[in-house]
C-alpha cells in the first residue's frame, strides 16, 4: 500500500511539472486558497491575523515527500508582496522546490507551508536565483502555530515565520528543505511575457488574475481580528 501510494504520489509530481499552462496554473493558485483556507479553520494550525497584518510578504507552498530507498521531495508555490502604502498583495510569482537524496524512506507526506516575511530585507530574496527558508525558520519560529499570538514578545522580530499542515505518513532519515527558487517557465506561462520577480512583486508590471485576486482578498481577511 505504501509503494503504491509513493508511485501515485510521484507520478502527481511528474505531471503536475509539465502542466504548466496557464489554466493549470490558475488551479494550482486555487488550491492554495482552498488550502490556506483549511489552514485558517484549525485553531491550532491558524495564523494570527496580527501576524499576517504585519507579514510584508507570503510564500504559499504545497510540497511533497515520497520515496521507497531513493527519496523524493518536490513542491510549488507562489509568493507575494504587500505594498507598503496601500497594504494590498502584489500579483503572484511562481516558485519551485525540488530536492532529491539517498536514504531508506518510506512513504508519503503531503505538506502545506505559508511563509511570513516579516520585513523588507526577507522579501527581497524572492528576488534572488535561489534562497532558502529552512535554516532561518527554524532558529526562529519553526513550525508556529495559532498559539503563536501568546508566545511571542512585543520585542521579538523574526525575518521569516513558518506554518504548516501535513497530512500523511513519513518514516526514514529526514531530507533537508527549505530551498526554492523562481519558477520562470509558469511566470512565462501565467503572464505572457518574461517578467522577473522583481518585476511581478515590486514593479507592479503583471496583472493580478481573478485567481491571484482572490487569494489576496482572502489573505486581507484573514489579517483582520
Amino acid at each position: 500500500m505504501r509503494t503504491l501510494l509513493t508511485g501515485i504520489l510521484l507520478l502527481s509530481l511528474a505531471l503536475s511539472a509539465q502542466a504548466i499552462d496557464k489554466p493549470h496554473l490558475d488551479m494550482r493558485i486555487r488550491l492554495l486558497t482552498l488550502k490556506f483556507e483549511e489552514m485558517q479553520a484549525k485553531p491550532d494550525k491558524r495564523i494570527p491575523a496580527d501576524l499576517l497584518g504585519k507579514a510584508q510578504g507570503i510564500i504559499l507552498l504545497d510540497r511533497t515527500k515520497a520515496g521507497f530507498i531513493f527519496a523524493y521531495q518536490g513542491g510549488s508555490g507562489v509568493a507575494m508582496v504587500k505594498d507598503a502604502k496601500s497594504g494590498t498583495w502584489s500579483a503572484p510569482s511562481f516558485l519551485s522546490a525540488n530536492e532529491a537524496s539517498l536514504g531508506f524512506l518510506i512513504g508519503g507526506q503531503q505538506t502545506f507551508v505559508v511563509v511570513l516575511l516579516m520585513n523588507t530585507n526577507a522579501t527581497y530574496m524572492l528576488t534572488q536565483p535561489s534562497f532558502d527558508f529552512g535554516g532561518e525558520a527554524s532558529g526562529t519560529a519553526g513550525n508556529a502555530t495559532g498559539k503563536a499570538e501568546g508566545t511571542l514578545s512585543s520585542d521579538y522580530n523574526p525575518l521569516m515565520l513558518v506554518y504548516t499542515d501535513t497530512t500523511g505518513l513519513y518514516g526514514g532519515a529526514a531530507i533537508k528543505g527549505g530551498g526554492l527558487s523562481p519558477d520562470a517557465e509558469a511566470d512565462m506561462a501565467y503572464y505572457g511575457d518574461y517578467l522577473t520577480p522583481n518585476e511581478i512583486l515590486f514593479g507592479k508590471k503583471a496583472k493580478p488574475t481573478e485567481a491571484a485576486t482572490n487569494l489576496a482578498q482572502k489573505l486581507t481577511q484573514a489579517s483582520k481580528p
